[in-house]
C-alpha cells in the first residue's frame, strides 16, 4: 500500500537556519497493515503522514501510494489521488460547523464525480460509525467523539484502502477514545490499511505495528508478525 524511500524534508525556521525532519527515511506499509508511528511532538510525525497523503509536494525521495507514484503529478492528479485513494482523519476534526453531520460526510462527493447514490452512502457511513440517528445535528450539538465519528465517516465516504490518521484521539478523554480506536480496530479488521501518527500509548497498542521517528528515520518498535494482516484482533 506504501513504499516511501530515501525521502528527505527540511524546513528553514525562524533565524534562517535549515532543519532537516526527514533524514533518508524508508517505510514500507502492506495493504490492509494497522501502523503507528510514534514520537514526540516535533519529530515529524505530521510531516510524514502530509507527504504520504499528497498534501506536501516540497521533498526528496520517492512516495508511492496505493500503486501511484506521487512524484510529478500536479494539483489536480494530487486532488484526484487523494479523493479516490487517501481518507484523511485529523486531531482537530476539521468539521464545516454551520453543515449538519450529513452534510458534512457529502462533503467529498463535491470534488469528485457525482454520484446519485451520494446521500445514501453518507447516510451509510454515518451508520457504520454509529450516529445514524443523529445525522441532522451541527457539529457543535455533538460531543468530541461524536465529531471524530463524523470526521471518519467522511474520510470513509469515497471507499478509501488507505486511512491516514493525525493524532486521532488527541482531543478525546480516555473513555470516548476508546471508542473511536476500537473503530478502528473494526475498520482494519474489515481490510483497511491504516496508519497512525500519535504520542499515546492507547493508540500505539492498538497498532499491528509501531514505528518510532527517530532523528529523522524509523526504527522498528513493535510488530505482531504473527497475527494475519487482514482479521488481526
Amino acid at each position: 500500500m506504501i513504499r516511501a524511500r530515501d525521502i528527505v524534508k527540511e524546513y528553514v525556521d525562524g533565524d534562517g537556519t535549515k532543519v532537516r525532519v526527514l533524514d533518508g527515511m524508508s517505510l514500507d506499509v502492506q495493504d490492509g497493515d494497522f501502523v503507528a508511528v510514534v514520537g514526540p511532538s516535533g519529530s515529524g510525525k505530521s510531516t510524514l503522514l502530509h507527504l504520504l497523503g499528497g498534501l506536501d509536494v516540497h521533498y526528496q525521495g520517492e512516495v508511492e501510494v496505493g500503486g501511484v507514484k506521487l512524484r510529478g503529478l500536479d494539483d489536480k492528479a494530487l486532488a484526484r489521488f487523494r479523493n479516490t485513494h487517501v481518507g484523511f482523519v485529523f486531531q482537530s476534526f476539521h468539521l464545516i460547523p454551520n453543515l449538519s453531520a450529513l452534510e458534512n460526510v457529502l462533503l467529498p462527493s463535491h470534488f469528485g464525480a457525482s454520484r446519485e447514490d451520494a446521500r445514501k452512502r453518507a447516510e451509510a457511513m454515518l451508520e457504520r460509525v454509529g450516529l445514524g440517528a443523529k445525522k441532522d445535528r451541527a457539529p457543535v450539538r455533538l460531543s468530541g467523539g461524536e465529531r471524530q465519528r463524523v470526521a471518519i465517516a467522511r474520510a470513509l465516504f469515497t471507499g478509501p484502502k488507505l486511512l491516514l490518521c493525525d493524532e486521532p484521539t488527541g482531543n478525546l478523554d480516555a473513555a470516548t477514545g476508546d471508542g473511536v480506536i476500537q473503530l478502528f480496530k473494526e475498520l482494519h479488521r474489515e481490510g483497511l490499511t491504516v496508519l497512525a501518527v500519535t504520542h499515546e500509548d492507547r493508540m500505539s497498542a492498538a497498532a499491528r505495528r509501531v514505528l518510532r521517528l527517530k532523528e529523522g528515520r524509523l526504527v522498528e518498535e513493535r510488530a505482531d508478525l504473527h497475527l494475519a494482516t487482514r482479521g488481526a484482533p
